[in-house]
């Protein structure tokens, strides 16, 4: 996927005082995030599986279908969020 954001000139030169190349340090942003929520949504969808004895899908990509088939990881944008983040 390709994801694309605009940035103000003075955006891109305030964020330089602080990384040395923004793309790298965005990729490198969601990259972690995204390994973050993939541990939370397999460990809740092992404790799900465990608890219903529902037989755990086969690697990681496999078990992140799953979570969502069973409603275990839902789309933040397909829930109703906190209004206090």
């Amino acid at each position: 996927m390709e994801i694309t954001i605009t940035l103000t000139d003075t955006q891109v030169k305030s964020a330089e005082v602080e990384m040395a190349d923004i793309q790298d340090w965005l990729e490198n942003a969601i990259t972690v995030r995204a390994d973050i929520a993939q541990k939370n949504i397999i460990e809740k969808l092992v404790a799900h599986c465990n608890e219903n004895e529902i037989a755990l899908a086969v690697g990681v990509d496999a078990q992140i279908l799953q979570a969502y088939d069973l409603g275990v990881a839902i789309a933040a944008a397909d829930r109703e969020l906190p209004s206090e983040v």
